[in-house]
């Protein structure tokens, strides 16, 4: 009989020529290999170095993430800070249990550097080890029971990608999916000591419940796969019963822990998991999530390629490709070993074609299928290069192994470099909103007891940790015509605690519907935070205050100006420098923080 192909010998851990990525339903404890391409201590430095640098310099992409996350922790910390209508007890579609673990860590954090802003960046840095870890967790799984080569291609594209690095360090609850995702992922994939159905189960439901409840969607195709295995074989179906059973569980003791944290801050019962799908799902006639924005049934895949360039489109063709290579070029495999390749590819799919026909896009709704896109381009790629590489082939069998390699490792070279650059762009374009605050601790000036006021630029407002502590950010009228964030009841350690959780505030609605009594008279203002670009034209409710004479500049920094700066400059970082032309340079308006001036 002729032995199949293998990924990987079994006994030393080195590479094999295989003719396509096999994967055994169940392997051997001893058929993992000995050894990694990148050992995993290095290949975790190499991911918590990207999104330790994420955590320091990304700035914010979604207001969502300052007033959903960043502010209700800010309020569990410190007392104050800005409520959404989605935090109210009457909406009640965020979960305080997801808020508390991470307000701990960020209050000893806090309590240990006595800066807020140190409390920021601590708890990112915080959000970057943890993502390392699940990622590295994922690698050392695809490595020993799928192929090194894959796991290396797999932490290239973690490593390196912008949308990792966007997603590394964001205090989303998108992002914790991801995280979860990642550990639920390798559960299903490392069965060396057993199957992991049941912790499988768990890291889904807690991405699914304390992060969003969608997520959990992603474990569909596994539990397809359980079932379809028991039905053919007759004889499993009980011990799959036990280990679902044993992993439902688990996250009904998770489910209760969150509905009783939720329930207290709350001050009623209630299950938020619920609540958010009841809202997404079933809002009725003008509620639901499409009222603030649709987009084209594209937004993911444009948005995806600009985020994974080449990764992106082997991840698209990477179910089609391994058919083609099981079916058409006949390659040895099992039927196992086919749907279980076919199971790890799914969940990518399934991700992106539920959420692409939906309305209402964000980007960050695609991040918890991140790991599975990895994954998949990963996969992809390898399965090219053993067709590049094989002597079999027609068309590459001739050309020697040295020139295929000369071709193939300029390809992974541009794809880092693309994403390097779109990585470096976004530092250097949007950071403002995160550095303008500073100048608030310039010795002379007085802030003490003093509003920061935001107009037209509420929505890059970072979040309350950037002001200092007797400060207040305010709503000026804008243009803007929905529904701002108000503020939370103040609290502190002699009074009761947390009473904005419980008590339902006035002027929240879920229509997106302005309440005048979210804005402040501009008299009010002593700082107030601005943006001037070349096409801004100042408007009743918009004046350019910094051309006022009434403000004096505190700081200014650039803010890339999309509108004047066309398509490649705004994907990726350009240098500004003369040599440029004009038509690729990147334009630049200012981000002020703004004074008024004391009359004498």
């Amino acid at each position: 009989m002729t032995s199949k192909p293998k990924l990987v010998d079994s006994r030393t851990g080195s590479s094999k020529v295989s003719r396509q990525p096999e994967v055994q339903p169940i392997p051997p404890l001893e058929s993992a290999p000995v050894r990694f391409f990148l050992p995993l201590n290095i290949a975790f430095y190499l991911l918590l170095s990207s999104h330790a640098i994420a955590a320091l310099y990304a700035p914010i992409q979604d207001c969502d993430e300052t007033y959903n996350y960043w502010e209700p922790l800010h309020y569990l910390t410190h007392g104050y800070g800005r409520q959404t209508w989605e935090y109210s007890p009457e909406f009640g579609i965020r979960s305080w249990a997801y808020i508390l673990i991470h307000a701990i860590p960020a209050k000893i954090i806090g309590l240990l550097s006595h800066s807020k802003t140190t409390e920021f960046y601590g708890l990112r840095l915080v959000l970057a080890a943890v993502c390392a870890s699940t990622e590295t967790r994922l690698y050392s799984a695809i490595s020993r029971i799928l192929n090194p080569r894959i796991a290396i291609v797999y932490l290239m594209i973690v490593a390196f990608s912008p949308g990792f690095f966007y997603a590394s360090a964001a205090l989303l609850p998108s992002s914790f999916a991801m995280y979860t995702s990642a550990l639920g992922l390798t559960c299903f994939i490392d069965r060396r000591a057993g199957l992991k159905t049941a912790s499988g189960i768990m890291w889904f439901a807690i991405g699914g419940l304390l992060g969003w409840p969608f997520a959990a969607a992603l474990i569909l195709p596994f539990v397809a796969e359980d079932f379809l295995i028991a039905a053919v074989g007759g004889n499993y179906i009980f011990d799959v019963f036990v280990r679902y059973l044993n992993g439902a569980a688990r996250s009904l003791v998770v489910l209760a822990l969150q509905v009783g944290v939720d329930s207290l801050f709350f001050g009623k019962l209630i299950v938020v998991p619920w609540q958010i799908v009841a809202y997404n799902v079933f809002g009725g006639q003008d509620r639901g999530p499409d009222i603030f924005g649709t987009e084209p049934w594209h937004y993911y895949a444009r948005n995806l390629l600009l985020n994974f360039n080449l990764w992106f489109i082997l991840a698209v063709i990477s179910a089609p490709l391994f058919i083609l290579q099981s079916l058409i070029l006949n390659q040895a495999s099992t039927a196992q070993s086919r749907l279980r390749t076919l199971t790890l590819l799914a969940p990518f799919y399934l991700w992106l074609g539920i959420f692409s026909v939906q309305p209402h896009k964000e980007e960050r709704f695609i991040y918890p299928a991140y790991p599975f896109l990895a994954l998949n381009a990963a996969i992809a790629f390898h399965s090219l290069l053993v067709w590049i590489g094989s002597s079999d082939s027609i068309i590459f069998g001739k050309i020697p192994t040295r020139l295929k390699f000369a071709g193939t490792l300029p390809v992974v070279f541009l794809a880092i470099n693309i994403g390097l650059l779109r990585i470096a762009g976004t530092l250097t374009a949007y950071r403002a909103p995160l550095e303008i605050y500073s100048a608030l601790n310039t010795p002379g000036l007085n802030v003490t007891g003093q509003n920061i006021c935001l107009g037209k630029d509420w929505y890059r407002f970072p979040s309350s940790h950037f002001l200092p502590n007797d400060s207040r950010a305010k709503f000026i009228k804008s243009e803007f015509d929905g529904l701002l964030p108000g503020e939370y009841p103040e609290w502190n350690f002699t009074s009761s605690y947390f009473p904005g959780t419980w008590i339902i505030p006035d002027g929240m609605n879920d229509l997106n519907q302005e309440d005048p009594g979210k804005h402040v008279d501009i008299e009010q203002c002593t700082y107030l935070v601005d943006s001037q670009f070349e096409d801004t034209r100042a408007t009743e409710h918009e004046p350019l205050y910094i051309r006022d004479d009434k403000w004096e500049h505190v700081s200014c920094i650039p803010f890339l100006d999309t509108s004047k700066t066309g398509l490649i400059a705004r994907t990726i970082w350009v240098p500004d420098i003369p040599l440029v032309p004009p038509k690729y340079r990147r334009h630049w308006g200012q981000h002020c923080l703004l004074r008024r001036k004391t009359v004498e």
